[in-house]
């Protein structure tokens, strides 16, 4: 079963809508549709009207990729903390379809989340840097709650270097010319 669907164009907090661009998933080409980075999550519709939505917060990683080693056009990739698979041509033996759905239900065996990949190829190549950007200001609405590194843990104090490293720092002011006499050993 695909995970493509009749979806309509997002009309709301739209940032950039680019349209002539291929999706691919995994190596397989799902066609050629609009991209739409919006506020709250990325679309993609092929021009059938069927298409796919990634909410950001299961987007885990996305840049600009020009490495024509790894792949041979220059596009926007995406990974996402979720399994996506393009429709399969073959039908899959019923135990490797309930092994399937028990690894989607939440982790997989070996304990790592399921990802997937995209790769998002505009007929304008020109336009791969407005895509990252508007990518980056969509993902910056929707931090990730799980994130210790986050720069949301600023309250505005000073970081207080004794504190959080054991360090010993002399606080006395420095007086202008203090340094002037000093020997300079090169």
């Amino acid at each position: 079963m695909s995970f493509l669907k009749r979806l309509h164009a997002p009309s709301e907090g739209v940032r950039l809508r680019q349209p002539d661009t291929e999706a691919v998933l995994a190596g397989k080409g799902l066609g050629t549709g609009c991209l739409y980075i919006a506020e709250s999550r990325l679309s993609w519709i092929e021009n059938s009207g069927l298409g796919f939505s990634l909410e950001y917060p299961i987007i885990s990683l996305h840049a600009i990729s020009r490495d024509l080693s790894a792949y041979p056009w220059e596009h926007l990739y995406v990974m996402v903390n979720a399994k996506f698979e393009a429709e399969e041509l073959k039908e899959t033996p019923l135990e490797e379809k309930e092994e399937e759905e028990e690894e989607e239900e939440g982790e997989s065996e070996d304990g790592f989340e399921p990802i997937s990949e995209f790769r998002f190829v505009p007929s304008d190549k020109s336009a791969l840097e407005a895509m990252f950007s508007a990518m980056c200001e969509c993902q910056a609405l929707h931090p990730d709650p799980e994130d210790e590194d986050s720069d949301s843990d600023y309250d505005g104090e000073e970081y207080d270097v004794e504190a959080h490293d054991g360090m010993e720092v002399d606080s006395a002011p420095t007086v202008a010319g203090q340094f002037e006499d000093a020997d300079v050993d090169h």
